[in-house]
């Protein structure tokens, strides 16, 4: 059982208490509360913080202030930024109320009368309160490359990312220079330093809007289960196995390149795979690995939720990967031909987005994360542990990748009646599709707090 922690009582007692207040205030004051509306102080309501009830002298756009001053009752609007906000009437009494700040609230181009400042309404009476409004926290969605060679460039994806003035990778490397920024804040690109902390971890942000972490998955090489070049063992047992004569070592990509060994999904002695075959091509780990050894308790814990782990890894696909063929994961080896839908797999096929067929290619190796909550068996409620649990009590222990072409359909993925309807017929292909680094890494990513006591 989690421990209870005493500030989410506090918090709670508060709020309670307050509920009280609100409806003995709106019982006494029915009707001649008509005194003149004032706001003193501003406070940000998280339950989530050290201090949970904070004055403050800012708000961020999508959190939740409480307003406290005089003659609250009766209020019938609020605006920040001329933007009319909804809120609860429960919660307004006559000295404080709750007010959720929407992401909605315009930053550009807001008249200077309005700007920065909270103004509530009530019947003719009115006040205005001169606050300081600031965009939401920024926040990072995607990482190009997350192993990266030294030097090279990589593009940060997500939200708020303006002016993106330091960048801090794992091992306390930090950088200043060589960072461009994108002017809508959607992303940044920053060029990787030398030094970084092989354990990986969370790279941190500071921009104009604040700051941010990434997940826990940054040059996570400790996580590495496969890369060809030592890290993990390559086995081959089957006639449509990929060997270790099989891999390549030219360097090929263009921004993010190669490293060392990686292999071909369709190595030139298979080209092409027909239509209609399942398990295609194949590559395997030996079955040695001891993942509990290996990721518990440093990089993972056996308790993390399935939707906080991934496997990840690099994939390079120079030429348009059209309509046919994907790759299958596999857990552990007890693979039987027709039920990769189903048990410890996942497909990943990145040439559909939703139910639309798109042509997929890449201009250098790219890192591709898949959540473990993704496999089809381990969809729902499950831990780390049932994973780990899972692979020692298999009788074969190896973890593999497929090139699969064959056919399925739109239910095969959503599961849903009706799109069995929507199907995507294969045909013969010779796609160039390379792979490398395979990796579990925890998706684990710290809180930014605008306050230096959290």
């Amino acid at each position: 059982m989690k421990q209870f922690n005493l500030k989410y009582l506090l918090f709670f007692v508060a709020l309670l208490a307050l509920s009280f207040s609100f409806y003995s205030c709106k019982d006494d004051a029915a009707g001649q509360n008509t005194g003149a509306i004032k706001i003193n102080k501003v406070f940000l309501e998280n339950q989530k913080s050290s201090i949970p009830d904070r004055e403050v002298t800012f708000v961020r756009l999508g959190q939740t202030i409480r307003l406290e001053g005089e003659n609250f009752v009766g209020v019938n609007k609020v605006l920040i930024n001329g933007y009319s906000l909804s809120f609860n009437p429960v919660m307004v009494s006559n000295t404080s109320m709750i007010v959720q700040v929407s992401t909605k609230v315009p930053m550009i181009d807001v008249p200077e009368d309005v700007k920065n400042k909270i103004r509530l309404e009530k019947g003719s009476q009115y006040c205005v309160f001169d606050f300081d409004v600031r965009s939401s926290l920024p926040s990072i969605d995607n990482i190009s490359n997350t192993m990266p060679l030294p030097g090279e460039w990589i593009t940060v994806e997500g939200s708020g990312l303006m002016e993106v003035r330091r960048v801090v990778f794992p091992g306390n490397v930090e950088v200043t220079t060589d960072i461009e920024s994108d002017i809508d804040g959607k992303f940044f690109r920053v060029k990787v330093p030398e030094g970084l902390d092989e354990n990986g971890g969370n790279i941190f942000i500071e921009c104009a809007n604040g700051g941010a972490y990434s997940p826990a998955y940054f040059n996570c090489k400790t996580g590495l289960i496969l890369d060809f070049d030592g890290h993990g063992e390559q086995a081959a047992w089957t006639s449509n196995a990929i060997y270790a004569d099989d891999l390549l070592s030219d360097v090929i990509g263009v921004g993010n390149v190669s490293q060392g060994k990686y292999c071909p999904m369709i190595p030139d002695r298979y080209a092409p795979i027909s239509s209609g075959i399942s398990r295609a091509t194949e590559v395997w780990t030996s079955g040695k690995e001891d993942w509990r050894a290996q990721f518990v308790p440093n990089l993972i814990s056996e308790s993390a939720s399935l939707d906080k782990v991934a496997l990840q890894f690099e994939i390079y696909v120079p030429e348009d990967w059209n309509d046919s063929g994907f790759l299958g994961f596999n857990l552990a080896n007890n693979f039987s031909s027709g039920n990769q839908w189903t048990g410890e797999f996942y497909n990943y096929i990145p040439w559909l987005v939703g139910s639309t067929k798109a042509p997929f290619k890449t201009l250098g190796w790219t890192t591709v994360t898949i959540p473990l909550n993704s496999f089809y068996k381990f969809s729902t409620g499950y831990t780390f542990d049932d994973i780990l649990k899972f692979r020692e009590s298999a009788t074969n222990k190896n973890f593999g990748v497929f090139f699969n072409n064959n056919d399925f359909t739109l239910q095969n993925i959503t599961k849903q009646t009706g799109d069995d309807k929507v199907a995507f017929p294969s045909s013969a292909t010779s796609v160039k599709v390379y792979v490398d680094n395979f990796r579990l890494v925890s998706l684990d990513t710290p809180s930014y707090s605008d306050f230096p006591d959290e």
